[in-house]
């Protein structure tokens, strides 16, 4: 069996030529890079994954990139990338942001050096859709958040209208002092949910309030600390929708200490319907998404394009949420009945 040292004398180079041409790493110039792989090929040497990548030109892997993989929310997403790819023939690479733009950024740069053929982006940063609309930047499609001006493929929810009708269905039940805890600031998932909000306190002829709306971050101590403040006003809410399901089993947390009962004291409504949202007591009431189904939707998208089944035009796939209405809403006692 062939091994690097015969590649290096048939080639005329060294080893350690032949280690760098084959696994791109350091410097080789082209003509030294071909003379080693016909080398390999006339030998029958057998290179490692990335060189056979280096023949191709592509290594058959995705670079999924999410905000935070602790949120239950993210893992549902990035199986349904995972399966797709795998079924396909493809690996992936997950990467962890933070919810910070400079790791995202980070994270960007070294999957493009690792040269993976097209990334799955759940953005972190507005600057996202500058960073990849540079030259050398693999394919992309972006799922859930779509950064200003992104010229890419796209798969997102409507979340205005999940949050249209969450809030509906609280008015519907009487409540017209209604809390908002929103998502991270410069988040367009954020705003749409926000904008749904509004949209059904405006249709119920009900001026906003910005003593009713607080700032939070997607995560639990976020929508426990947007609580506390909402719950200690003078003329307190008597319901509250959060822009996700950790930030609303924060509120719960909230409403317990300040020993208010839920839903008799005081309704919450979440949006995403993580496994922890029908675990808790009471269940939540929330926005289902079709998180799976995004993550399946989005990798099915980035490899059509990689292998030219897509058209020149950035395609945008939206998909629906649905409410499901748990016990935490009180629409149990509003109908006199069992129910959410």
């Amino acid at each position: 069996m062939p091994t690097i040292r015969d590649v290096a004398r048939a080639a005329g180079v060294s080893p350690a030529t032949v280690s760098r041409a084959l696994n791109g790493s350091g410097y080789v110039s082209p003509e030294t890079r071909q003379r080693v792989l016909d080398a390999a090929a006339r030998l029958g040497f057998t290179p490692s994954y990335i060189a056979r990548s280096l023949v191709r030109k592509a290594t058959r892997t995705l670079g999924l990139l999410v905000p935070d993989i602790t949120n239950p929310y993210f893992p549902a997403i990035a199986r349904g990338v995972e399966d797709a790819a795998a079924r396909a023939g493809y690996s992936v690479v997950l990467c962890n942001t933070d919810g910070d733009p400079d790791h995202e950024e980070d994270y960007i740069q070294f999957l493009r050096e690792r040269q993976v053929d097209g990334l799955v982006l759940i953005a972190s940063s507005p600057r996202a859709g500058e960073l990849v609309a540079r030259g050398d930047a693999p394919p992309v499609v972006f799922v859930d958040r779509v950064p200003p001006g992104a010229r890419a493929d796209v798969v997102v929810v409507d979340n205005r209208r999940g949050m249209l009708e969450a809030t509906r269905h609280l008015l519907a039940l009487g409540h017209r002092r209604i809390g908002f805890v929103a998502g991270r600031v410069g988040s367009g998932t954020a705003e749409e949910r926000l904008a749904g909000y509004l949209a059904a306190l405006g249709e119920a002829g009900i001026a906003p309030d910005s003593h009713y709306i607080a700032p939070g971050d997607f995560t639990f101590q976020g929508g426990y600390q947007a609580a506390r403040g909402l719950l200690s006003l003078p003329d307190r809410p008597t319901a509250v929708v959060a822009a996700n399901d950790l930030m609303a089993v924060g509120v719960c947390r909230a409403a317990l200490e300040a020993g208010l009962r839920i839903p008799q004291d005081l309704a919450v409504v979440g949006y995403d319907d993580i496994p922890m949202a029908e675990l808790i007591h009471p269940p939540l009431t929330t926005v289902a998404q079709p998180t799976y189904q995004m993550g399946e939707l989005a990798a099915r998208l980035l490899m059509e394009r990689l292998e030219g089944r897509a058209g020149p035009e950035p395609r945008r796939v939206v998909l629906e949420a649905r409410l499901v209405v748990r016990e935490s809403c009180g629409a149990a006692l509003a109908a006199g009945g069992r129910g959410g």
